[in-house]
This record gives structure tokens, sequence and C-alpha cells, in this order.
């Protein structure tokens, strides 16, 4: 039996607004952990969905999103990637939800390890927190505590769906939405595991950020190959205004990420130095060190700014 294929056939038109004026927004290489391919990623004229052309199946994601090996080179810029799981952070985002009814029941979309739950329960104490995720991850999150129910597999498959349908006051998806095939249906799914006038949190990585333009195949937002969608907030917002839901929030300064130099330092650095790489890479450790600094320390600034990386979305389901 031949090998299944990786990549879908190439689209000629957007898969957001289905217009045919593309362009080449860039190609990359997997700076993350260098297994071999190279990836497009085209930008629409019209509405300026950003989007992997062709995309990967779900075979392709699959093989690519295997664990790597930790003394890989890419390990180095993954440790500056973890300051997005930051207690602090995750906190912040859950304090997002202060200003609304209490939930009873929360369900976190591609939670992985329960990071954000685990965090969320300090603010909601009171609230059942769920997770869902494709891999076991969230099934050692149970077992460890950090979640009370586990759900492996996708939120759009029939059965998923069905099973979680208006069970929640909350359901988050924090950096998900850009790794799924069809971020519509995505959407819809988590709208129908909703209860009415429930909350849908959401958290995405911003195409129109100052940080795209300026890092290009650096900025770590572009995720190469495991970004599927990068997503405008224009385009978001009408999508779930359109479902019939209310945005009662969208903000740009409050879910800015401070790791665009450090990452970017980190992933060229992996990329440039020669073999053997273990002990050069951790020579320029203190150089990735100061970046990562210099994110933190022009956050404040540049969060208020188009240099803010990711934006944050809560829609009230009618």
């Amino acid at each position: 039996m031949p090998p299944r294929p990786i990549h879908e056939p190439r689209r000629d038109n957007c898969p957001w607004c289905g217009s045919k004026r593309l362009r080449n927004r860039l190609r990359a290489p997997d700076l993350l952990h260098h297994r071999p391919g190279t990836f497009a990623v085209d930008e629409c004229r019209d509405c300026a969905h950003a989007f992997q052309n062709p995309q990967l199946t779900a075979e392709g994601l699959a093989l690519y999103h295997r664990p790597p090996n930790r003394d890989l080179p890419g390990a180095c810029a993954e440790r500056v990637l973890a300051t997005r799981t930051r207690r602090h952070r995750l906190l912040a985002t859950a304090r997002a939800m202060l200003p609304y009814p209490e939930p009873e029941s929360w369900l976190d979309v591609g939670t992985g390890h329960a990071l954000f739950p685990e965090a969320a329960k300090e603010v909601f104490t009171y609230t059942s927190f769920d997770g869902l995720d494709p891999t076991p991850r969230v099934v050692r999150a149970q077992e460890a505590g950090r979640v009370e129910e586990a759900h492996q597999g996708q939120l759009t498959h029939p059965a998923t769906s069905a099973r979680l349908r208006a069970r929640y006051d909350v359901v988050s998806m924090l950096g998900h939405v850009e790794h799924t095939h069809d971020p519509r249906a995505e959407l819809r799914a988590a709208l129908l595991a909703l209860r009415p006038g429930g909350h849908l949190l959401l958290e995405l990585p911003d195409p129109r950020s100052a940080f795209a333009a300026l890092l290009g195949k650096w900025w770590v937002a572009h995720g190469q190959p495991r970004h599927l969608h990068l997503i405008p907030l224009p385009n978001l917002r009408a999508e779930l205004e359109s479902q019939g839901c209310t945005i009662v929030r969208a903000d740009r300064s409050g879910a800015h990420v401070p790791h665009d130099l450090g990452a970017a330092l980190a992933l060229s650095l992996s990329r440039s130095v020669p073999s053997p790489r273990t002990a050069l890479l951790r020579a320029t450790a203190p150089l990735v060190a100061a970046a990562t600094a210099l994110d933190h320390g022009l956050a404040p600034l540049l969060r208020h700014t188009r240099f803010s990386n990711t934006y944050r979305v809560i829609a009230r389901k009618p």
C-alpha cells in the first residue's frame, strides 16, 4: 500500500473568503525541530488571512508533531518558547474572565499538559475544569489532578461534539485555532459545547503584528510547519458575530507574549551554528537570555503598539 501524502493539493484561493488574490508571505523550513521540508505561507490580498499552502494533511501534522530529540538544536528555542506557559501569564488569561459570571464548568481545548486549567483553578476555585487534547497528555494531566475529565480526540469529531454539547459555561482555546485544518468548524464545535449565554475565550497570534513583518520567517508565531492558519482579528470577530455571538472583549495589549526577539535569536542560532552544535549553542545562551530580557523590558510599551503579537477575544453565545 503506497504511503499517504503528507500535503494536500495547493490552493489557488483563500480558505477564508475565497478570493484568488493571493501573495506569498514567506517560505520557511522547520526552524524549531530541523525536520526536512520547506513550507510556504500565503496571504490573501483581500481579507489578509494567512495560511500554509499547500497545507499538511493530518498524517503530515502527526509527522511534524512527533516529540523531538531533546538534544536537537531546536531545544534552545523551545526553552525560550516555554515563557509562553509561565504561571503569571496563565493567571492573567484566567483573570480576564473575572468580570463575567463565575462558571460552574470550563473546557480547555488543546490543553496539552493542562497547565492553564491548573493555574486557572487559583482564580476560579469552585469551577470544574475539563481538558481536551488530541494527544495522551490530557489523560496524564487528569491522572495528575490538573483536570477533572480528560477528553482525548478532536473537538470537531461528531462523537466528541455530541458528548460535550451544551455542557460548559466557558470554553477556552489558547494557541489552538491556528493549528487546526478548519478554524470555522473548530469555532462552531466550541460554540456547541457552550451552554446558552456561555463564553468563548480565544487567544491567537496576530498576523498583523509589526514583529511579523520585521522578523519574517524568524517570527516564532509563523510557526512552520505547525501553524496552518493565521487569522486577523477583524476576520475572527466577523466570523463569531455571523454565528450570533456578541464580542464582549477584543484586546491586543493584555495577551502580548514577550518572546519575539529571544525566540528569533534562538531559532537563528540553532539554524546557523555548524555541527557539532551543543557546546556552541550553550556558549550563545547568554545572548538569547539578553534578548529575552529585552523582550520583557520592552513589553509594557510594546503591548500597546502594533508590536503586540497576540490578541484575546471573549465572545458570548446567545
